[in-house]
């Protein structure tokens, strides 16, 4: 069962189990994404570092402060700014990460002239302004105002951003032990991203899942296909707390919940493809369906019925 133990301006920090805890990020303060802080016995490990600079520095300081130990690993899930931003904060430690996690936040994220940077950023609060007047779906302006208040935080913090980079490179599994536990960080590929590490901590059963689960978000998926496989091998570990990306964490319920909207995206999309029906009215008959209307995403369901229509389209 988890534990409150400190709300800080960033997230609210809960004990999950032994040595365990989570950061469940505030909305619109700056983390933007959850973290893991484990005690590992001799060191600290910490999984995923928020989405900003000064969230990053806040975690640490947590960490090092419920432990009394100095954090040695700091694990990257995937390349989104929301999960490495706050990696700075962590230079001095091995950063851990797939090959393909790094080529892509070397790819990705780059720093040209701050002034130029900072007038971009403020065009694209500028744009996210106008999508929220325009909306008309309570749901997506309420996630347009998220997301303009964590891209402002991100502006906020852009002058002393600082890109660093995984420096300790796994493939498929890494083992990390420590003098009291280890921790398992695995990649069975990309749903998400094309690459997606989670980290599981056997003895207490527990799994930090980066943006492989969400709660009732319309996350943005690369290959449904393998979303749905990763899931499946998930499901058939031992877990019994799951921490998502973004959201509280919770059962097996989360996995479920995600594979079932997996299969609703991939059935209605193969089924349209079968009755030769174009996207405009894939689109139109399923836009506007009730069985995700309460799920938040800035696109809605929108952008992720266009993948899965063009996906299985191949």
């Amino acid at each position: 069962m988890e534990s409150l133990l400190k709300e800080t301006d960033y997230f609210t920090l809960y004990a999950i189990g032994n040595g365990v805890y989570a950061a469940i990020a505030k909305p619109g303060q700056g983390a933007w994404s959850n973290a893991g802080i484990v005690d590992l016995g001799d060191s600290v490990l910490i999984f995923d570092s928020f989405g900003t600079p000064s969230a990053g520095k806040e975690l640490r300081r947590q960490a090092e402060a419920i432990t009394g130990k100095d954090v040695k690993y700091l694990v990257n899930s995937h390349y989104h700014g929301d999960h490495v931003f706050g990696n700075q904060a962590f230079k001095d430690v091995a950063i851990i990460a797939t090959s393909e996690t790094l080529r892509l936040c070397a790819e990705m994220h780059k720093m040209n002239d701050i002034e130029e940077e900072v007038k971009e950023m403020q065009h694209y609060l500028h744009k996210i302004k106008d999508k929220i007047v325009a909306a008309k779906d309570e749901i997506i302006k309420r996630s347009l105002m998220n997301q303009y208040d964590e891209m402002a935080k991100v502006l906020e913090d852009l002058p002393q951003l600082e890109l660093v980079f995984p420096s300790l490179i796994f493939e498929e599994r890494l083992i990390i032990r420590g003098s009291k536990r280890e921790v398992e960080l695995l990649c069975f590929g990309g749903g998400h991203t094309p690459s997606d590490t989670f980290m599981y901590i056997p003895d207490e059963k527990i799994a930090f899942m980066g943006d492989l689960l969400t709660e009732k978000l319309h996350l943005p998926i690369v290959n449904p296909d393998q979303f749905q496989a990763i899931l499946q091998r998930v499901n058939q570990m031992v877990i019994e707390t799951f921490v998502p990306g973004h959201g509280r964490a919770s059962n097996r319920s989360l996995s479920e919940n995600l594979l079932n909207y997996l299969s609703f995206l991939k059935e209605n999309a193969l089924e349209a493809h079968e009755r030769n029906e174009g996207l405009e009215g894939f689109l139109s008959r399923l836009e506007t369906s009730k069985a995700y209307a309460d799920w938040r995403g800035v696109n809605g369901i929108r952008a992720n019925l266009i993948k899965a229509y063009q996906f299985y389209e191949k």
